[in-house]
C-alpha cells in the first residue's frame, strides 16, 4: 500500500491517509485492478482492507490523529454488517481506532440502492465513515446526494486540474460546496497539482485538498506536508 495524505488547510496539519494498491514492482492501481478477475473481486477487497490497515499502523498512523481513507468495491457486498464486522476485527487486532476508519465507494454506479443504504447504515452503526469518491457533476452523482447523506464526497480530479483557469467548473465547484455545507458533509477536493488551482480553491471555501501539490503517494510512509494553514 502507498499512502497519500488529505491535507486539512483549515487546521494545517493531515486530516486523512489514503491507501492505495500497488503491485510488486510499483504498478499503480489502476494497472492492480486491471488483473483482478470478477471471481476474485470479493477476495481482493477483504485482503486491501486488512493491507491497509496494518500497513498503516506498522507506518505509524497510531502516533497521529489522522483517519484511514480505504477504497471498497460496494458490489461485492453480500452482508454489509458482515463485511464490516470483518473490517472492526482487524481494526481490533492492530489497535486501530473504528471511528478513524473512511470507506470510499468507488465505482458507486454499479451499486443498487438498497444495498449502499445497507452499507451506509452497516458503516455508521459501527462509527466508521462513509465517502463518495470520483463526484462530479453528472446525474448519477447528484441523484446519490440527493438520497443519500455521506460523511464527505471527493470531487472528481477531472473537476479540480486546471481549475483556475476554467470560470465554467469554478461555478460547478462553488455549486457543490454551497450544496454539501447546507447538507453538512464535508467536501474534499481531489486531484490537486498546482498552487494556483490550490490557492483558488482557498479562495472557493474548500478546506481538503488532496494532490500531487499537497504530496506524492509513498509506500509504506506518512508523508506529513509542510503548508501552512489558511489565513
Amino acid at each position: 500500500m502507498a499512502f497519500q495524505p488529505i491535507w486539512d488547510a483549515r487546521l494545517g496539519e493531515v486530516y486523512a491517509y489514503e491507501a492505495l494498491a500497488r503491485g510488486p514492482n510499483g504498478e499503480m492501481a489502476a494497472e492492480v485492478l486491471a488483473q483482478v478477475r470478477p471471481e476474485t473481486r470479493y477476495s481482493f477487497d477483504q485482503q486491501c482492507r486488512v493491507a491497509a490497515i496494518t500497513q498503516a499502523v506498522q507506518a505509524g498512523i497510531l502516533k497521529t490523529s489522522a483517519r484511514l481513507a480505504i477504497n471498497f468495491f460496494p458490489d461485492v457486498i453480500t452482508d454489509a454488517f458482515a463485511d464490516s464486522e470483518r473490517t472492526m476485527q482487524v481494526a481490533k487486532e492492530t489497535g486501530f481506532p473504528p471511528e478513524r476508519l473512511m470507506f470510499e465507494f468507488a465505482e458507486h454506479d454499479r451499486i443498487d440502492a438498497s444495498r449502499m443504504a445497507d452499507t451506509i447504515a452497516a458503516h455508521r452503526k459501527m462509527h466508521m465513515q462513509t465517502v463518495f469518491d470520483d463526484f462530479g457533476s453528472g446525474d448519477v452523482g447528484l441523484a446519490l446526494l440527493s438520497r443519500f447523506t455521506p460523511d464527505a464526497i471527493k470531487l472528481d480530479p477531472a473537476l479540480i486540474r486546471g481549475l483556475a483557469s476554467s470560470w465554467s467548473r469554478r461555478l460547478l465547484v462553488e455549486k457543490m460546496i454551497e450544496m454539501t455545507r447546507r447538507r453538512a458533509v464535508r467536501l474534499i477536493a481531489e486531484g490537486v497539482e498546482t498552487r494556483a488551482d490550490y490557492e483558488k480553491l482557498l479562495a472557493l471555501g474548500v478546506r481538503y485538498f488532496q494532490g500531487y501539490f499537497i504530496a506524492h503517494p509513498r509506500v509504506g510512509v506518512l508523508e506529513n506536508p509542510r503548508l501552512r494553514p489558511a489565513a
